[in-house]
């Protein structure tokens, strides 16, 4: 692990201030120095990336990560794909989304119970190239519920996307299992999901349920997340601590209430580009605009929008990211979120980056750490070709990330193509 000193670069640090020209020394895995200006910084015996103008920024976190989505067209399709084909196709999109600048992901659920936790061990252990990972637990629903796809005539577990419970004692039984697998995170069905045929409004997990998953949970130091589209739904995951929220589409001025009196423990990531894609770019896989807007995704996308741009002047977190993995969201078209939060949402395009970095860091509880160029801040760094501040789609260009790091490495070796390497040794 070489040290590195980035020279002749535009700093956009991930806290919101103004981007500024400068130097960053990297020693082993953080960030030692940062200087204003150029040439502040000794050169002498270290590696020096000459950015010439480029910016540099912290990596992002993508908050709603499914690596065992297979970007097919149906929950089938994922869930059932050989486990053998499917470990190797989970370490096959932890690289791509470390090349497209994703350098930590959370998981938000897994379609086979280990995948999540092989994978966040490989990439740990160096086994495979990847980006920081947390963790996750399949779905746990209930009979009827989002991810139940057991049939009368086959009614084997197997067969079903989510793990279904009845009752306090087998959600007991089930947490329990996760977390002896390992898992960072306990993933809830919270709400239904018109593309399964379960209205996105239905709200089918009992309190008692809920209140078990958790305390089992806790007890194990482990979070909870959950799929909560409906407004009662987000309800619940306030009413029982639940702090990572997905979707949150249809919560109400009470819930909003709920969720801002308690923002510093919640954070929400709304999986918009879903909403976007599945309403208008899913006809070649058979879901035409009109047939999204008779689901209800049409209405839902718009109800989606008025209430997260009421989260985001509320100063409730909300973070990109979400159910890429599908045919029509494919894995490494992620960074799309954040030009969606900026023309959908209200953000302005630093509120965007803020929200991938340094609220990402806080989300992988490592916000002391990561998500901001910062002196002794872990160094998960990128090196792109433009200003993200000024054109936010920058980022959705692979030619455009000049270099990754993560932890102090080259993931990508600084490099453009057709011009020299900008790499060299003082």
């Amino acid at each position: 692990m070489a040290n590195v000193l980035f020279t002749n670069v535009r700093i956009l640090d991930g806290s919101g201030s103004t981007p500024y020209a400068g130097e960053v020394l990297v020693q082993g895995n953080r960030i030692a120095r940062l200087a204003r200006g150029g040439r502040a910084l000794p050169p002498s015996g270290l590696a020096v990336v000459d950015g010439a103008g480029a910016t540099l920024m912290p990596g992002m976190v993508e908050a709603h990560t499914h690596f065992s989505w297979n970007d097919q067209p149906s929950l089938t399709a994922i869930q059932r794909m050989p486990t053998e084909e499917h470990i190797l196709w989970c370490a096959h999109v932890a690289r791509r989304y470390l090349d497209m600048g994703w350098t930590s992901c959370l998981g938000a659920a897994t379609a086979k119970p280990r995948l999540d936790v092989v994978i966040r061990n490989a990439i740990e252990s160096g086994l495979i190239a990847g980006p920081r990972y947390l963790a996750a637990s399949q779905e746990i629903t209930v009979p009827g519920g989002l991810g139940d796809e057991t049939l009368p005539h086959l009614p084997f577990p197997e067969f079903s996307f989510g793990a279904v419970v009845n009752g306090p004692e087998e959600m007991r039984r089930t947490v329990r299992m996760f977390l002896k697998y390992g898992v960072d995170t306990i993933k809830l069905n919270l709400s239904g999901e018109y593309i399964a045929g379960i209205p996105a409004e239905f709200t089918p997990m009992s309190e008692a349920e809920i209140a078990m998953a958790v305390t089992e949970a806790k007890r194990r130091g482990k979070r909870v997340a959950a799929h909560a589209r409906s407004c009662e739904s987000v309800k619940q995951c306030v009413r029982h601590g639940i702090e990572i929220i997905f979707h949150a589409s249809f919560a109400d001025e009470e819930a909003l209430d709920m969720l801002e009196a308690h923002k510093d423990r919640h954070f929400v990531a709304p999986g918009i580009a879903w909403l976007v894609n599945t309403s208008y770019h899913a006809a070649e896989w058979g879901i035409t605009p009109q047939a999204a807007a008779d689901m209800g995704y049409h209405r839902e996308l718009e109800i989606a929008c008025e209430t997260l741009k009421k989260m985001h002047r509320r100063g409730i977190r909300i973070l990109p990211g979400g159910d890429y993995g599908f045919a029509w969201i494919k894995h490494g078209t992620n960074a799309k979120d954040l030009e969606y939060f900026v023309k959908y949402l209200g953000f302005t395009p630093m509120e965007a980056l803020v929200a991938a970095t340094r609220h990402g860091g806080e989300i992988m509880m490592r916000g002391g750490e990561l998500g901001q160029v910062r002196e002794g801040y872990l160094a998960d760094l990128l090196l792109v070709d433009g200003d993200p501040v000024s054109d936010i789609t920058v980022l959705q260009d692979r030619r455009r990330l000049l270099a990754v790091m993560k932890d102090g490495r080259f993931v990508k070796e600084p490099e453009l193509a057709g011009q020299p390497r900008r790499l060299s040794v003082a």
